[in-house]
């Protein structure tokens, strides 16, 4: 009797396609675990170390992610100094934080947002004159060229 593979072994599923060629990135950086958000933080700027910048992510949250945290992900890691075996790229660094984190800075800011844009209206609202209303419409609108020359 001949030897049999499984037919399970010959699924296109078990085979992988080869990507298309793309210029790399230079700042890729390996997947989030579950539940954070990955980004890249300004550690220096033109050879000068941005420690506010720094200071400001760290309190807002943010952590440096190790390269002993992802051993099978090829990483460049910053070398020297107060970040050394940080992923790091050209004066960045690689940073995570919880994604429940960054729902609730979206909101703060959001709802800033808000109380800004209704301040500016409420001040442009003082600004108009009865004979002539202010109309405050923030909606946008499509409209596509005038009609077309008519046809002889």
């Amino acid at each position: 009797m001949a030897d049999r593979k499984p037919r399970a072994s010959e699924t296109r599923d078990t085979e992988t396609r080869r990507k298309p060629w793309a210029p790399p990135s230079h700042l890729s950086a390996p997947p989030a675990p579950d539940g954070f958000v990955h980004r890249w933080i300004r550690v220096s700027m033109r050879g000068e170390e941005d420690k506010m910048n720094v200071n400001s992510k760290l309190r807002e949250g943010w952590e440096p992610v190790r390269k002993d945290e992802y051993p099978e992900y090829e990483a460049p890691t910053i070398d020297g100094g107060r970040y050394e075996g940080i992923i790091g790229q050209g004066g960045l660094m690689l940073c995570r934080i919880p994604e429940e984190t960054v729902a609730e800075r979206t909101a703060y800011y959001g709802g800033r947002t808000r109380e800004q844009m209704t301040a500016v209206d409420q001040d442009l609202m003082k600004e108009q004159h009865p004979s002539m209303p202010i109309q405050n419409s923030r909606q946008s609108r499509v409209t596509f060229g005038g009609r077309g020359r008519d046809s002889e």
